[in-house]
């Protein structure tokens, strides 16, 4: 099938290379044109693991090219995908369509009837049937598909879902949509991949549920890390003790730092603002919202904490990006952890692998290194931010000696405990027990009656 892609983004990149792998002819467009030109060039706008090579090989292959000119890609193509940004809207936080209806309008100018325009973006309960009233006010006849086709895929290692999905969702109000969808995606359905058939509304709102489902088990499991914390446990076997509940599950029960990223924080206000304006509030996800954003800050006032007196202070931060095996700095926890450290009065040295170009335009008045190493040589704490590979390979005996100091906070607890107590650190992780002088103050309970018994002791001195 002939496939144009409208917008070269993560999206548009990933999906487009994976169609073309199919054996589809795929043609992606872009208005930037220094975009075209890099990706013409063999060059690629954005870290994702193996994209270049298949980019590449389907580039020498000619099922993909790279093009400004929509008019003669949408015109030639059988399925249209828009696959362009749909950021939260400034001031109220909807998402923001303007790409999207843009998109949409001159789909419809160029296209063929017959042609099946999806929506690859993710987009509000609605979208499709505006994108159908555009075409019908532009055409005066029902000749065009509008079909939804929420992508679920994970950076870092989204060419592997695209490839093997967990399903595939298209909400189509059409037979011809259905069977345009059917063969479109044959490749994987012939190897088991389940596809779900539904009502368009009914898949715009699958992936802002899925979403947000997501982001609630992330900050459901960062809530009882905190209570791990105080009552002396550790989270890590909490989170294998419920995640291998089949109904629960052990994915997203990483305790951390707050999510972040392209897609949880944007999508789950879109998700809060149009349950609003259809008179449906959700209220567990309106919780999970203010949780996590109060989450990220309070972990860079937890590391102020732990230094004592923080001025004159540098701390090297290891990791930028929301995660890792993405340049994606988007809403990550870093940013805000370095903004608490700075508005303290620290000072900051950082490093990531494949985020710093971003981090530079992100961050103001931070200093950036060159590799791991030189960012901690002389810091009086170093962070572990982000769950690079490259961090945990650190030689822990070096990186003692190479501070000055000797907390290490381990936001992603890529660290075994018994490793930093070895090597020597005051530690502090996420929901297990902490290793710092200010620690062993604290009074640590063996049994609930215990802890009861000492609250009446603590009750009756006040009021002695």
């Amino acid at each position: 099938m002939r496939i144009a892609m409208v917008g070269s983004g993560y999206v548009g990149l990933v999906s487009g290379a994976c169609f073309a792998e199919f054996g589809h002819d795929v043609t992606c467009i872009d208005s930037d044109p220094s975009k075209i030109e890099l990706l013409r060039s063999g060059g690629v706008p954005i870290f994702e693991p193996g994209l270049g090579e298949l980019i590449a090989k389907n580039v020498v292959a000619e099922r993909l090219r790279f093009t400004q000119d929509m008019a003669a890609a949408v015109s030639a193509a059988d399925v249209v995908f828009i696959a362009v940004g749909t950021p939260a809207r400034r001031g109220d936080g909807h998402a923001d369509l303007r790409f999207v209806y843009a998109a949409a309008r001159e789909i419809v100018k160029h296209a063929r009837p017959g042609t099946v325009i999806v929506t690859k973006s993710t987009v509000p309960v609605g979208t499709g049937d505006e994108i159908e009233r555009i075409a019908a006010d532009e055409r005066r006849v029902n000749d065009i598909g509008v079909v939804s086709n929420p992508e679920f895929l994970k950076e870092g290692a989204a060419i592997d879902d695209f490839m093997d999905p967990d399903r595939i969702v298209i909400g189509a109000q059409d037979d011809l949509s259905v069977v345009a969808m059917r063969k479109l995606y044959e490749p994987l359905t012939d190897k088991g991949a389940p596809l779900l058939i539904m009502d368009r509304r009914g898949a715009e709102l699958t992936k802002y549920a899925a979403n947000a489902l997501l982001a609630t088990k992330i900050t459901f499991i960062n809530e009882i890390a905190n209570l791990c914390e105080a009552v002396g446990t550790d989270v890590a076997h909490i989170s294998r003790g419920i995640g291998l509940d089949a109904r629960i599950g052990s994915r997203f029960l990483a305790a951390g730092p707050g999510y972040g990223g392209s897609c949880f924080p944007k999508d789950t206000l879109a998700l809060i603002k149009t349950a609003f304006d259809y008179g449906a509030p959700q209220r567990v996800v309106e919780a999970v919202v203010a949780a996590n954003d109060q989450r990220k800050r309070a972990m860079g006032w937890k590391i102020v904490t732990a230094l004592g007196e923080p001025r004159g202070k540098l701390v090297a931060v290891l990791g930028l990006t929301f995660k890792a095996n993405t340049d994606d700095m988007r809403d990550s926890p870093a940013v805000a952890v370095i903004g608490a450290l700075r508005d303290a009065g620290i000072s900051v040295r950082a490093y990531d692998p494949q985020g710093m170009e971003h981090a530079r335009a992100a961050l103001d008045d931070v200093e950036f290194a060159q590799s791991a190493y030189a960012a901690i040589e002389g810091a009086d704490a170093v962070v572990i931010a982000t769950e690079w590979d490259e961090f945990a390979n650190l030689d822990l005996e070096r990186v003692r000696t190479t501070m000055r100091g000797k907390l290490l906070v381990d936001l992603r607890n890529v660290f075994t405990i018994d490793a930093l107590d070895e090597a020597g650190f005051d530690h502090i992780g996420v929901g297990r027990r902490r290793r710092t002088p200010s620690a062993d103050k604290v009074v640590r309970f063996p049994n609930a009656h215990d802890a009861h018994r000492e609250g009446d002791a603590h009750r009756d001195a006040a009021t002695a």
